[in-house]
């Protein structure tokens, strides 16, 4: 497992923090080295150290290292497909009650954003993706923030969901959860491979297709199904002056959560 905590060692991930609150996102290397406009950073310089230790480049630049969060490194990661953002991430955990063992059947995989948080979380994914440039930039970063180990619960395919869904070899899915353009298309085969009592959630960034959603989930066996979307507003506080922030992450997209009846 990769470490999260003591001295920063080769090997870890290492968010890079400026004054200016730049970030920089490496992978720590004994002989490695840091290049930017502001100069060169040795990784010796680094390793052996903790966390938040000041260090300066060649050119006097000063920097701080941290090990990133999941929000972090969802934020900064290497990306093909746009990534469901942090605070959906945050709410769909919630929303589909994930847990250490349950089986997830995700499909649209992109960047492996979601994946991550479902594995740290302690679940067993399958997952289906079309595109193969996606499914290895998935595998990847999850390798990259988790460790290899974590791969031995992410069962991923190249397969279209859209025309079919198997279930798992000993049991049915407890959850599922569909991020892709048309997830009703999706639905009739979720209905067939999960749990009674199990968990859909989908993500759609449109109100049209979140009303098809609901409709479909009607139409297949779910009950209890709602739609919500989620909205992150940060506030400036400096001293006195406090002030809500002038952005703010607001929608991304619905997320629409129902629950499969018995058959």
């Amino acid at each position: 497992m990769i470490s999260r905590t003591g001295p920063l060692h080769a090997g870890d991930l290492v968010l890079l923090v400026d004054n200016k609150k730049r970030r920089y996102l490496i992978t720590l290397e004994a002989a490695g080295e840091f290049h930017s406009h502001a100069g060169v950073l040795s990784h010796a310089q680094l390793i052996g150290q903790p966390e938040g230790i000041e260090v300066s480049s060649t050119k006097g630049q000063r920097f701080r290292p941290f090990r990133p969060s999941l929000e972090e490194f969802v934020l900064s990661m290497p990306r093909g497909a746009q990534v469901i953002y942090p605070k959906d991430i945050a709410t769909i955990l919630m929303l589909a009650d994930i847990g250490p063992g349950l089986k997830v059947f995700e499909t649209g995989l992109g960047s492996g954003a979601l994946s991550m948080a479902l594995l740290r979380a302690g679940a067993h994914i399958t997952g289906y993706e079309i595109r193969e440039d996606f499914l290895a930039r998935a595998q990847k970063n999850i390798a990259r923030f988790l460790g290899e180990e974590a791969l031995t619960h992410y069962e991923v395919h190249l397969r279209d969901a859209y025309e079919s869904v198997e279930a798992p070899p000993d049991d049915d899915f407890d959850r599922v959860l569909l991020d892709l353009p048309e997830p009703w298309q999706v639905i009739p085969h979720a209905a067939k491979v999960m749990k009674p009592g199990g968990i859909l959630v989908a993500y759609t960034p449109s109100i049209t297709q979140a009303q098809q959603v609901r409709t479909t989930l009607d139409l297949h066996g779910f009950t209890h199904g709602s739609t919500m979307e989620v909205m992150h507003r940060g506030w400036h506080i400096e001293g006195m002056a406090v002030r809500p922030d002038h952005r703010m992450v607001a929608h991304t997209a619905f997320l629409t959560r129902a629950r499969l009846l018995a058959r």
